[in-house]
């Protein structure tokens, strides 16, 4: 099945980041990498040939009034409290953010890192009411920031910019921006960077995920107090007083330890870029200034599977092997093919895991600030239970005594391997709503253990827990 391949694959990925981390660092012994500021000779030069995939528009390029209703937008998001950290799952355990955040985006659209799926607060929407009043300041904006951006950067305007940028080949169409929020007073036991020696790390060193490939990132960084702006920011690699001053960006070339790093200060209000394929090849961090930072960092995220709109196709193709009598309200399969079947399971575990555990896992965050996925996750839920019904008439027909054997093997294989994949995945879930981490957390934000449901619910075809079914199944194959 897909999803225990993913987590095999995952798994496997962060053993190899794990071992790539620990050979370089062997390799280095007490020595250091060096790496390159502004005040050092030869940094433009590392600059344009080594990291020319980076572009630097100083805050000056964008207007002052732009400026301005964006930050004020960011500070009222705070306010309100719609930027929380996100209990995300590493190398299989459960850690909460250092980073508070939110998803803005198109509608309908997700963001996938870490094992987690943001749900986007749509940047689009027009039934905002009082609650969602900051969502639509900094709706709009994003949205002015989004065309004045495209509309310069194709131009190659700029002001004061040290790589100048080369020509897009069209309009940037970002569909997602992702807010964090960093505060170095609330962010205890901030990390050293282990290769440079660049200073203590808010973010490590990482790519960014699930985005279409090659596409840009644009990140808008915003320090305050805006007297944070004001101080000469240019450490340099043999270190200075103003190294914690001012928040700044490290870069590398991924897993090379020859190639020096770049390490860029940012005033308040700049924008810089991460274009072509810098983002594959290269990794960044961010250092911790002595100010609390908002960065709005806008992608196009990969899609094809993380946008409403593709989950809902996924359960009508499901339902329409489901079959009700207008009359009786009964239920059959229309088909019972192999393949079929066991696309239909598939779709079963992606609604559940992908989309419903999810989002509930995330407590009542959407709920609070943006109502506009309440409806979908309802609906969602009504076609996943549905997809319930199907499982139990796929039981009743492995089990049914007329099957011709050949066959009844095929599909009884099929299922056991959904169900085992589901119970297990539903442990999982209910031991991170259960966890000692998720407790700390306040009940409007706790995770919802959803959907669940006792032992004797009639509403339900089949029980929560899988054992018993699994057991019989396995037995048919015994046989």
């Amino acid at each position: 099945m897909r999803q225990p391949y993913l987590q095999l694959l995952i798994s496997l990925f962060y053993c190899v980041v794990s071992l790539q981390r620990r050979r370089l660092l062997q390799e280095l012994g007490d020595q250091k990498i060096p790496f390159l500021a502004p005040s050092d000779r030869g940094f433009q030069q590392l600059w344009d040939t080594s990291y020319s995939g980076l572009v630097l528009r100083k805050s000056c390029s964008l207007p002052a009034e732009l400026h301005s209703r964006v930050q004020a937008a960011l500070l009222t998001l705070r306010r309100k409290g719609c930027l929380l950290k996100d209990l995300v799952r590493v190398r299989d355990r459960d850690v909460f953010t250092a980073v508070s955040r939110a998803l803005l985006g198109e509608p309908g659209h997700t963001y996938r890192y870490l094992d987690t799926r943001l749900f986007a607060i749509p940047w689009h929407s027009e039934d905002i009411d009082a609650q969602e009043k900051p969502v639509a300041e900094l709706k709009h904006s994003l949205s002015d920031y989004h065309i004045q951006d495209r509309e310069e950067h194709e131009s190659g305007q700029g002001c004061s910019q040290p790589s100048p940028p080369q020509v897009c080949s069209g309009p940037v169409k970002f569909n997602v921006t992702l807010l964090n929020y960093m505060d170095p007073a609330a962010m205890s036991q901030l990390k050293e960077e282990p290769y440079y020696g660049m200073g203590k790390m808010a973010v490590g060193w990482h790519h960014d995920e699930n985005l279409i490939t090659h596409s840009p990132v644009a990140v808008y960084s915003y320090s305050y107090p805006k007297e944070s702006a004001t101080i000469e920011c240019f450490p340099s690699s043999e270190g200075s007083s103003s190294d914690k001053a001012c928040w700044r960006i490290g870069l590398k070339v991924a897993w090379d330890i020859h190639t020096p790093g770049l390490m860029l200060p940012l005033e308040s209000g700049d924008c810089y870029y991460m274009r072509d394929d810098l983002n594959s090849t290269h990794q960044h961090c961010v250092l911790a200034g002595d100010t609390a930072r908002f960065s709005s960092t806008h992608r196009v995220a990969e899609c094809s599977s993380g946008t409403l709109t593709y989950i809902q196709s996924r359960c009508q193709e499901a339902l329409s092997n489901l079959h009700t009598d207008p009359d009786t309200g009964s239920h059959r399969l229309v088909a019972l093919l192999p393949a079929t079947l066991q696309d239909c399971e598939e779709i079963h575990n992606e609604v559940e895991f992908e989309w419903l555990r999810q989002y509930w896992f995330q407590g009542q965050r959407y709920a609070r600030f943006c109502s506009w996925w309440t409806r979908p996750m309802e609906q969602l839920e009504k076609d996943w239970k549905l997809m319930e019904t199907m499982t139990m008439l796929f039981l009743a027909a492995v089990e049914e005594e007329d099957q011709a054997e050949e066959g009844r093997r095929e599909m009884a294989e099929i299922l056991l391997s959904a169900l085992t994949d589901r119970h297990q995945q539903r442990q999982t879930w209910r031991d991170r709503c259960h966890s000692s981490l998720a407790q700390t957390l306040p009940p409007e934000e706790a995770p919802v253990d959803r959907p669940f449901w006792g032992v004797d619910d009639p509403s339900m075809p089949l029980p929560f827990d899988l054992a018993d079914i699994i057991n019989r199944v396995e037995s048919l194959l015994w046989r």
